[in-house]
């Protein structure tokens, strides 16, 4: 896929702008413009082309979206076709074309601008103009002969930009969920192998910053994957309310233009190709203007997100050092961490997750500006919507995937140095509360912050315990679960 379009469009003498090359001259209401001869777009992606000069960023780089905008043509196509309004042989090559475009060919064709005002018309009409040439050279005219083949009154038949471009967006982003959800699924479980790998390896847990009581790795790892787990279910409910569409609504809900028996039509057809749950809304003047489902989603990416870079955070913490910070865990090397420190490593797969979060969660409050900021029976800010969490979406699962394999998949416990901090730690002698009572622990503990002697050893020379009693107190599977108190060892107060 190209970032922006391969033709170059040069400033003419008049302050309007010019395309370089062969061109062919288009019509439309406002007047004539000319084309590159070899595009599949026309005038309307043109004119979209000199007005939103904006981000260098075509709708392109997102093939989800070009295969949403394809299906829901063909879709429509075949709807249209039932009720007896497209002929058959025109449904046919739509059809064709279509498939070639979900197949990705001609991607490059979409070409407007991912920034763009006007509701998403420049990228309907964008997609009208290259599937109706795809039709136009399939039937062996010249590109823009569209007294053969007409964008608008054969490709868009009983459609309006209301309603098939948030559709496709709806469509769009429904794929991309169940990609990140399958990158997620494989995070999972890349964490639950490392937490069943460092089952048996204490460390200290951390409250406030500060050494609390011991846990396992393991567990720590399980937690992470459980917490992310969560995420799953809730990515599958998006779907399901992704599924809900308008088509047939047209305009603005009332289904102007469209036979009363279109919409369901579309909708069926629309499931079938797609292989989603795709169903009518039940009030189309309110989905046409509501954008609820595009704020559950990016909420529900925001708190994705910011999971993620929590759990990056902790790696970054947890495998500082190596020698003079906590250095309990040891990340895959993947590059030289500095141009002047020789033999420095950074933790450059938790950084880069860090960063996408932080944009996913800015995304957030675009989404909810824009939302917002939609008036009566439309909202004409759905393209900067569709960006945000298109752009969320694709970079969350590349993060998931990074991380995965650049990250979690070799990570390392450093087995010596864990066994050292939990032999000198005072969060220990928590377990023996119930034996020794508190003020003996607490004596004991800061006895151990002084001398920085072993637990076990201060517990024998205070006469509290035995030595046997107290390392089978103290055994990794009774520090690191709940554990029935004995009354076998007698309970000492002071």
């Amino acid at each position: 896929m190209t970032d922006v379009p391969s033709y170059k469009l040069e400033p003419a003498p008049e302050g309007e702008y010019a395309v370089s090359g062969p061109t062919r001259t288009e019509r439309d209401s406002l007047g004539e413009l000319e084309v590159p001869a070899d595009a599949y777009y026309g005038i309307h992606t043109v004119r979209a082309l000199q007005n939103f000069p904006i981000t260098g960023r075509s709708i392109s780089v997102y093939g989800d979206l070009v295969r949403a905008l394809a299906m829901v043509k063909q879709a429509c196509a075949r709807a249209n076709n039932e009720i007896g309004v497209l002929s058959d042989a025109k449904t046919e090559l739509i059809g064709r074309a279509c498939d070639r475009i979900i197949a990705g060919e001609f991607h490059e064709q979409f070409a407007v601008g991912v920034m763009q005002g006007g509701a998403g018309t420049s990228t309907n009409m964008n997609t009208n103009e290259v599937i109706a040439n795809i039709c136009l050279e399939m039937l062996g005219y010249e590109k823009g002969d569209y007294r053969h083949f007409h964008p608008i009154d054969d490709v868009n038949r009983s459609q309006s930009t209301n309603d098939t471009y948030p559709t496709s967006i709806k469509v769009a982003m429904s794929f991309t969920v169940r990609r990140l959800s399958t990158e997620l699924g494989l995070l999972i479980d890349s964490f639950q192998k490392k937490s069943e790998e460092f089952s048996d390896v204490l460390k200290v847990g951390r409250t406030q910053m500060q050494d609390a009581v011991p846990m396992t790795v393991g567990q720590e790892m399980g937690g992470w994957a459980n917490t992310l787990r969560e995420e799953l279910d809730r990515f599958d409910a998006i779907v399901a309310a992704l599924s809900e569409v308008n088509l047939g609504a047209t305009a603005i809900g009332t289904g102007i233009t469209a036979d009363p028996r279109y919409a369901a039509a579309a909708a069926a057809n629309l499931a079938q190709i797609t292989d989603l749950p795709i169903r009518t809304a039940h009030d189309l003047v309110e989905a046409t203007s509501d954008t609820g489902v595009f704020m559950r989603l990016s909420a529900a990416l925001k708190r994705f997100a910011s999971k993620l870079s929590k759990i990056c955070n902790d790696l970054r913490l947890l495998s500082s050092g190596p020698q003079a910070g906590l250095g309990e865990l040891a990340l895959p090397a993947k590059q030289a961490g500095s141009s002047i420190m020789p033999g420095k490593v950074n933790p450059v797969i938790p950084e880069v997750v860090n960063q996408v979060a932080f944009s996913v969660i800015g995304a957030d409050v675009t989404v909810t500006m824009a939302a917002e900021a939609g008036q009566l029976q439309l909202n004409a800010f759905e393209p900067v919507i569709a960006h945000s969490l298109l752009q969320s979406l694709h970079w969350l699962t590349q993060a998931c995937l990074t991380l995965r394999v650049n990250c979690i998949d070799g990570i390392e416990a450093n087995r010596d140095r864990l066994n050292q901090m939990v032999g000198t730690s005072v969060g220990v002698v928590t377990a023996l509360t119930p034996y020794i009572g508190y003020v003996a622990s607490a004596d004991l503990a800061h006895r151990a912050l002084t001398s920085n002697r072993s637990i076990i050893d201060l517990v024998v020379d205070s006469g509290l315990m035995k030595r046997e009693d107290v390392e089978r107190l103290l055994q990794p599977s009774k520090l690191s679960s709940p554990q029935p108190v004995t009354q076998s060892i007698p309970i000492v107060r002071q």
